[in-house]
């Protein structure tokens, strides 16, 4: 194994401790990275906006400081990508979108202002399909976003970019984020150990209904540590959690007695996949067989309410498209354009009613996960599709169908992380959702790293992905 696979594979974790005894220098590891990047971007295209000799002198006052022994926090020095939709100054943000002109932020996100703080290395802004609307690399601006896995197969969505870069060995920590599962999903279909948050628990400066920023690495231990910086207060948020002391380090855990739901069947959307069934299964298996009482959890979602959710996002989508000249519109994603097209047409009747149907998925997630410590079930009901698909089902009307595990805890502010727990017969990653009560961020990543450290050799990738390494 080459020294550069080496350290593209390295976690935040070892990274932090090899700067601490001096075995590395956060240059090294930077410029590593920089060839990781060169030879795999022209295949996987997951970046937007990038600046090697900006990075390079973040990394070299890094290192200063390594060597004085003031390091600046916990991700002093580790290489980290932010999605280009968090605002970095000076840098444009065009949200995935040809058909906009983009944004340039005069001061950053407050998730960027905590990396930055703590002396993370920003290696670049990773992309976004159109708005963020699509669980797949596809995007009018940027193209098509591959799997390292293998670039026949999509990375999932919105969070394209930041998976790809995290599965490819640019960096063990990025940042995504997710409104009805962009975290999540390529968190399934690229094998990574991800977080979405409680909400509020990570400030943003645009806060939306179910709307939230998180961790996507390699290893559950990384995204801790990511959220030890990122959620830390800002008073740019308004929606945002008090300060609050976690022990994120502190991912211990006994599951003898541990309440765990098994979740297999959404109520809606489309039908799980075998395989997918059957990894799920395995881990609900292994929680019992360690002692944990494991019991069924029947569908708490209807296809109303996904439809409603559907509905209020064309809508929205549509107010945004609607706005554009008719130039800027012919060079949205057409997929995006004739989605959001039935948005043109609802009533503020309607409209409300979505809100209200929203708000009863929010009521009927915490209701239905309350007497469960963890809630175990898919991520997605399928596996990794096409790179050049827009949606895993594509056919008109059946565009959410595939985030009914996904979206009611961003409705309801529930916790949810994603670990792999299989591969399909041709080496897709299959991913484990693993949702728990509002605000026990910690509680879910701990069950997250319990599985990660009991899972099966046969369920556990490795790093970085590239296509020979497919499992078979």
């Amino acid at each position: 194994m080459s020294s550069e696979t080496t350290l593209a594979g390295m976690t935040a974790v070892e990274l932090r401790s090899a700067y601490k005894a001096g075995t590395l220098s956060p240059v090294e590891v930077h410029d590593t990275l920089q060839d990781v990047i060169e030879s795999r971007e022209g295949t996987l295209n997951a970046l937007w906006h990038r600046d090697p000799l900006a990075s390079r002198v973040a990394a070299k006052s890094s290192e200063q400081r390594w060597r004085e022994g003031r390091p600046a926090g916990p991700v002093d020095g580790i290489p980290i990508t932010l999605k280009e939709n968090i605002a970095r100054a000076g840098i444009p943000m065009p949200s995935g979108t040809a058909g906009v002109e983009a944004v340039i932020p005069d001061r950053d996100a407050p998730v960027t202002a905590r990396v930055v703080e703590s002396g993370g290395v920003v290696l670049g802004s990773t992309v976004m399909p159109d708005w963020g609307m699509l669980s797949s690399g596809v995007s009018s601006l940027h193209g098509v976003t591959r799997s390292p896995w293998d670039p026949r197969w999509t990375t999932g969505g919105s969070s394209s970019g930041a998976g790809a870069a995290a599965a490819a060995g640019y960096g063990p920590l990025h940042v995504g984020t997710d409104i009805g599962g962009s975290i999540r999903l390529p968190g399934t279909w690229l094998g990574l150990a991800t977080l979405k948050p409680s909400a509020g628990r990570i400030p943003l400066d645009a806060p939306y209904l179910g709307r939230c920023a998180g961790p996507m690495t390699r290893t559950v231990a990384d995204s801790a540590l990511l959220m030890s910086v990122l959620a830390r207060p800002d008073d740019r948020d308004w929606t945002s959690l008090p300060a609050e002391s976690i022990a994120w380090e502190d991912l211990g855990l006994d599951v003898r007695g541990l309440r765990v739901g098994l979740h297999l069947d959404a109520g809606c959307g489309g039908a799980v996949e075998e395989d997918i069934q059957r990894s799920v299964r395995g881990v609900a298996e292994l929680f019992a067989e360690a002692g944990a009482d494991v019991e069924t959890l029947d569908p708490f979602m209807t296809p109303d309410l996904l439809d409603a959710v559907d509905l209020f996002w064309r809508v929205r989508s549509w107010n945004d498209f609607s706005a554009l000249s008719s130039e800027q519109q012919a060079a949205v994603l057409p997929y995006v354009a004739a989605w959001c097209a039935p948005g043109a047409d609802v009533t503020g009747r309607r409209v409300l009613e979505c809100y209200q149907q929203v708000m009863q998925m929010q009521a009927r997630a915490v209701a239905a996960t309350l007497p469960f410590d963890i809630v175990l079930s898919p991520v997605a009901p399928v596996a990794a599709f096409a790179a050049e698909q827009p949606m895993p089902y594509p056919d008109n009307g059946k565009g959410m169908q595939h985030i009914g595990f996904t979206v009611p805890y961003n409705m309801s502010g529930q916790p949810a992380a994603t670990v792999n727990c299989g591969f399909t017969d041709d080496g897709r990653p299959i991913g484990v959702q693993l949702s728990g009560r509002r605000f026990d961020d910690l509680g879910v990543l701990r069950a997250a790293a319990w599985y990660e450290q009991h899972r099966p050799a046969a369920a556990t990738p490795s790093w970085p992905a590239v296509p020979s390494q497919a499992q078979p």
